[in-house]
């Protein structure tokens, strides 16, 4: 019996997360040279691999440098890991379908090259390493210039520059980036790393292939850059005006610093988890807005997670086709299948059923108020990173279920689409319509 290539994804991802929690467990892993309790070596190791950035204990006072060393290594293992699967996925899909919608994956990865699994991984793992070292290479010397030790400079810049790219969140100084409030050559460098990461490796090789060539871009290219811009730009915009007035963020800052923060902000609530003031000192209207854009995420087969950008694009589009009574759902000259609405369909409503069931288990075992509790279980769901603080006060029995969360968070969409693509049924009939009342 063949394996199920989205079970082998699971699998892998729960054997990465079992030897990182075995190793961070070990006293050397440690600062202070003790073991460290189960249910946060399963925690972080888990956040690491999914690239999340959740934690329940401080990275850089916790953790010696051997275990700092460990969680970035995690952290490049499950980023490469996460596009690796992906393509493997995909070209499993391919080999289970027929010439017309092998055209069509095809087509929507941006290469014609899918049968050269070995080529398009060297490419895209070269593009990864590529973009880590060129932002590796700007944070060094700023990280230099104002540690005590110049390794520490290079150890911080490296740490940096491979978490930003990978999205998640790590940071490796004490109290986070807020420290480094105001310095664009650290901050500037990390929200566009971020930024980037999220785009997913079919852009990459679609920009890699046809550059700038707009016309012969591919439709999933367009539509991940262009909802990911347009959310881009509306979160900052709506977290600015919400933020623009609250004395316990950036009311004292001035417009330039507060329109940044606001951009900066917008980057990282779609799964960058880095922050440079305290989410939990955020209105409770701001944390409902970030919920939602958490919830979507980044691109698909990138290192963000949620329900993907090209997921809410394809149901905005399918709600606009309805409201004007078109039987296709059609852009930029091309007609989206309808084997791909439903897919879309499917993924939201297991994203929303995964948050729904975490929440509900969460309120079990803590007594803190709803709205905390969403947001740490969308920010586990998504692999975002952002926090209210609750992952650390947790019963570890509530670490438990957002360490389940957060791998199926990552593991559900990508599983989920895989399974449902492999999946054709050769129908031989067709029975008469019947249209169910809806709404």
């Amino acid at each position: 019996m063949k394996r199920s290539p989205s079970r082998a994804a699971a699998l892998i991802f729960v054997a990465a997360a079992l030897f990182f929690a075995i190793v961070l467990s070990l006293p050397i892993a440690a600062a202070d040279g003790n073991r460290t309790p189960l249910p946060d070596a399963i925690f972080t190791a888990v956040s690491a691999v999914t690239v999340t950035g959740l934690t329940t204990l401080d990275t850089a006072t916790h953790w010696s440098f051997f275990g700092q060393a460990m969680i970035l290594l995690a952290i490049q293992i499950g980023g490469l890991g996460i596009v690796t699967i992906a393509l493997l996925l995909a070209r499993a899909v391919t080999r289970h379908l027929g010439l017309g919608d092998k055209v069509f994956v095809q087509q929507s990865l941006g290469t014609s090259r899918l049968g050269e699994v070995g080529s398009l991984l060297r490419t895209v793992v070269l593009t990864t390493l590529a973009i880590e070292a060129a932002l590796v290479a700007v944070l060094i010397p700023r990280f230099v210039m104002i540690e005590d030790n110049w390794w520490e400079g290079v150890w911080h810049g490296l740490f940096y520059g491979i978490s930003s790219f990978n999205n998640a969140g790590f940071v490796s100084h004490a109290g986070g980036l807020g420290q480094f409030d105001g310095d664009y050559w650290i901050l500037t460098p990390i929200m566009i790393g971020v930024f980037v990461g999220s785009f997913g490796f079919p852009v990459y090789l679609t920009l890699i292939q046809h550059k700038w060539n707009r016309k012969r871009w591919t439709l999933h290219t367009k539509l991940t850059l262009g909802t990911t811009t347009l959310l881009l730009i509306a979160g900052a915009v709506a977290w600015g005006a919400m933020e623009w007035g609250n004395e316990r963020s950036i009311e004292h800052l001035s417009i330039p610093d507060k329109l940044f923060h606001a951009l900066f902000a917008s980057t990282m609530m779609r799964s960058g988890g880095f922050a440079i003031t305290d989410t939990s000192e955020s209105n409770p209207i701001t944390l409902l807005m970030t919920d939602a854009l958490m919830f979507v995420g980044g691109g698909s087969a990138s290192t963000a997670g949620g329900i993907k950008v090209v997921t809410l694009a394809v149901l905005f589009l399918a709600i606009v086709a309805e409201a004007r009574g078109d039987r296709r759902v059609m852009i930029s000259g091309r007609t989206i299948p309808d084997g791909t609405l439903r897919l879309a369909i499917s993924v939201t409503f297991l994203g929303a059923t995964l948050v729904l069931v975490a929440t509900g288990l969460i309120m079990m075992v803590s007594d803190e108020p709803l709205d905390r509790i969403l947001f740490e279980v969308i920010s586990a769901f998504a692999t975002c990173g952002l926090s209210v603080g609750l992952s650390e006060e947790l019963h570890p029995a509530g670490k438990y279920v957002l360490s389940l969360l957060m791998l199926a968070g990552r593991i559900g969409p990508i599983g989920l689409a895989a399974a449902l693509a492999l999946k054709q049924r050769n129908v031989l009939y067709s029975l008469p319509e019947e249209r169910p009342i809806i709404g």
